[in-house]
């Protein structure tokens, strides 16, 4: 007997929905099963992102190095990893003070590093200073130190890493990156630029890379959020206007179990280049490149109608 014409369109729907959900089932358990014994390195491992990095990565039987500024926090981490552990199947973190702001103490950080397994197969560069405020009010010494944690602390343990990589044509290095290495966001100027220079960076180094067969990947994500959804926030109905709109959904926040997932694939995947945003953040990358003025345009009316808003 013959299905009514009006049941075959749920039918499809619900067969791909099943597949969809058998087939990222079995990507995320191929994804613990291949970074077993892989030496892996998280920076600002206590962050949230760093903290759901390090579960999923332990999990999957990863040989972690921990980085971190704070000692109590990364001892604490440690714990919540290996209370409950399988010794047979995973193994013990170890353990690095690391701070982007010290420049002078990256070099030995470096080869601190090294010394734990000898050597390095996935390097996740995660740490991020975040700030927001007009550019007239940032001082130099607050540019140079987001530089730091952004740009040169980052490259510099790169840099650092890579001569265990290069002889053994092998490994990946992941830079969890912010949208706004794409898109400049008023308000961000520091930041933004920080992140366009870093974004630059691994561009060129994932060319340079090629022929060792090291893997550079990026990870651009919009704000990170653990408590706020899209769902549950309500726009302000003194500004009603498209570049509010847009604001708006720039600042749409992501999960970090979401994004540490995301790493996770993408270090399964040997992926070179993932963007996790929502439609309009991804639409505004687009119209940055094919219509800069009409970006420019409500960018501008965005920063007008954020004033008035103020003064109402």
């Amino acid at each position: 007997m013959a299905l009514p014409s009006v049941m075959v369109l749920p039918l499809l729907i619900v067969i791909a929905a099943g597949i969809y959900y058998i087939y990222n089932e079995v990507m995320h358990f191929m994804a613990k099963s291949l970074v077993r014994n892989q030496v892996v390195v998280i920076t600002d491992a206590v962050s949230g992102v760093g903290t759901e990095c390090a579960h999923l990565f332990h999990k999957g039987g990863a040989r972690l190095i921990l980085c971190g500024t704070n000692w109590d926090k990364l001892e604490s981490l440690y714990d919540s990893l290996t209370n409950d552990a399988d010794p047979s199947e995973t193994f013990a973190p170890k353990l690095v003070i690391l701070d982007f702001s010290d420049m002078e103490s990256l070099e030995d950080v470096s080869a601190e590093v090294v010394d734990c397994y000898g050597c390095v197969d996935v390097l996740i560069c995660n740490s991020s200073m975040k700030l927001k405020a007009p550019v007239q009010s940032v001082s130099l010494e607050l540019d140079k130190n987001i530089m730091d944690i952004n740009y040169f602390g980052p490259t510099t343990l790169t840099k650092g890493i890579l001569p265990t990589m290069i002889p053994r044509r092998s490994g990946q290095i992941i830079l969890v990156n912010s949208i706004q290495g794409r898109l400049a966001v008023p308000f961000r100027s520091s930041y933004a630029a920080s992140k366009h220079a870093v974004q630059a960076f691994f561009d060129c180094l994932r060319a340079e890379l090629e022929e060792y067969g090291i893997t550079v990947s990026t990870v651009s994500h919009t704000f990170i959020d653990a408590n706020v959804t899209p769902s549950s926030e309500k726009p302000d109905s003194k500004v009603n206007s498209l570049a509010s709109f847009v604001a708006s959904q720039l600042t749409y926040g992501v999960n970090p179990a979401v994004l540490a997932n995301e790493i996770m694939q993408t270090v399964n995947r040997k992926r070179k280049e993932v963007v996790l945003a929502h439609p309009i953040p991804r639409v505004a990358v687009y119209l940055r490149a094919f219509l800069p003025s009409f970006l420019f345009a409500v960018l501008g009316a965005g920063v007008k109608d954020s004033v008035l808003a103020e003064q109402m």
